[in-house]
């Protein structure tokens, strides 16, 4: 996958000596270096332009953008295709194989490094069309993200911890060494809990990113990103601290899918953060997950040409849908929106427990009750139906996140509950599977 993207033009930064004169780095959790960025800090952007530049160049592929899939269709047990908001008009698109790749789910949570458009729409699609769901107790949180008022909750490189950077509280003491032998290195979920609580100890709003006793012009040159975010806040690295709190990242649970990308539903793939493929565990490495697109991207996106070829389906030739209006008051539904966000950051967050979890369960029942129920017509909302359905996929999902949350009482990499604070070999070295409409989860034991 790094060769072929080398062959597309992607800009992975160098250094003499190596294999191919790349360069080489650690994140956390790594016990050697063997991370490639580019342009210092911007790996994610230079991956994402070099794939999209290589798509813009392919005569055989059809791009619509800035669209809004409603939901997978299904005929006799099989994924068909998919409804879709497409410049203001529904549009059925039928496929004989469909590819879920629409990324996380960290604007379930109030703190999050995610985009906006991140908000569980693939995760609630595939649910509702019977796929089954795993892990999805299981979202990471990554420790070190900007803290300062009117910023949004920009990523800070765990590079830069690699590159020796200190986390340091508000007395100016470095406490990771009192958590973890690894310290700043230590696996994400450590750094994300002691920062957590360090912050409680101190009676503080966050600690901060120490990178004063590293060379000024060198840490530039290799997060020019970061020196340039924290020149739009009047901090110098050199003399100052940067002020950090951990935020909802990665989501490791999702559409259960093989080796190959494909899901329990016949026909639809799952790819990404969409799916499960079970290569994070309970707690992903650092870097694994543009690894794992590009590796599970390419497996399906193979698999499915090839299936799509041998494939003769007659697709239905219509669609009906009759939904009665209903009769409930109706939520606003940005405050739902935002109270939600604010409710799976106190209850599912970092920490746990479930007298907490059965609480939000109870709260996301009864929003569900008065917003899962309406129709979003974008005839009648035009782009305002978008955020109607958005909220309608995070309900579902964030029922999904406490409820497996709950159900798995113990604690498990991201996993952590203060009331049962031990991993649990004996009874739940297991997976939690979920399809509609279980109320508790499948177990699956762990190979």
């Amino acid at each position: 996958g790094v060769l072929e993207l080398l062959e597309w033009g992607a800009n992975f930064d160098k250094q003499a000596g190596n294999p191919h004169g790349l360069a080489f780095t650690r994140e956390g959790g790594h016990s050697f270096a063997r991370i490639l960025h580019a342009y210092g800090d911007a790996t994610g952007k230079e991956l994402a332009q070099t794939l999209i530049r290589t798509v813009r160049g392919r005569e055989s592929i059809r791009i619509s953008e800035n669209s809004f899939v409603i939901d997978l269709l299904t005929d006799e047990g099989r994924c068909v295709g998919v409804l879709s908001l497409i410049n203001g008009q529904v549009n059925v698109i039928w496929a004989k194989r469909t590819i879920l790749a629409s990324g996380g789910a960290g604007q379930l949570y109030r703190e999050t490094t995610n985009p906006k458009i991140a908000t569980a729409d693939g995760h609630a699609m595939a649910y509702r069309a019977g796929a089954t769901l795993q892990d999805m107790e299981m979202v990471q949180f990554h420790p070190t993200t900007l803290y300062v008022a009117g910023s949004s909750r920009a990523l800070i490189t765990e590079a830069v911890r690699g590159e020796g950077a200190y986390l340091v509280d508000r007395n100016d003491h470095r406490f990771m060494p009192d958590y973890h032998e690894m310290a700043e290195l230590a696996p994400r979920d450590v750094v994300s809990r002691a920062i957590v609580q360090q912050i409680r100890k101190t009676h503080f709003t966050h600690v901060f990113l120490d990178v004063r006793h590293l060379p000024a012009r060198e840490f530039r040159e290799r997060f020019p990103q970061l020196a340039r975010l924290a020149d739009e806040f009047d901090i110098n690295v050199s003399k100052d601290l940067i002020p950090v709190h951990p935020a909802a990242h990665y989501m490791m649970g999702g559409v259960d899918a093989d080796l190959i990308g494909r899901t329990s539903l016949n026909g639809l793939y799952a790819v990404g953060e969409a799916g499960c493929s079970g290569l994070h565990g309970a707690n992903r490495l650092g870097s694994n997950s543009l690894l794992e697109g590009l590796t599970f991207g390419a497996r399906a996106g193979a698999d499915a040409g090839r299936a799509a070829k041998e494939d003769n389906l007659q697709f239905p030739l219509s669609l009906e849908c009759q939904l009665a209006q209903s009769t409930r008051t109706e939520l606003d539904i940005i405050d739902v929106k935002s109270s939600l966000r604010s409710v799976m950051w106190r209850n599912v967050g970092i920490e746990r427990t479930g007298e907490r979890l059965d609480e939000t369960r109870e709260i996301i029942t009864f929003w569900s009750r008065y917003v899962m129920d309406k129709v979003f017509d974008p005839c009648a909302l035009g782009s305002a139906a978008e955020a109607g359905w958005e909220v309608q996929n995070m309900l579902t999902v964030c029922a999904l996140i406490t409820s497996a949350a709950y159900a798995r009482t113990e604690s498990r990499g991201v996993h952590f509950r203060l009331d049962y604070p031990t991993r649990d070999d004996v009874h739940w070295r297991l997976h939690l599977l979920w399809r509609r409409p279980m109320e508790t989860p499948i177990p699956e034991p762990i190979d």
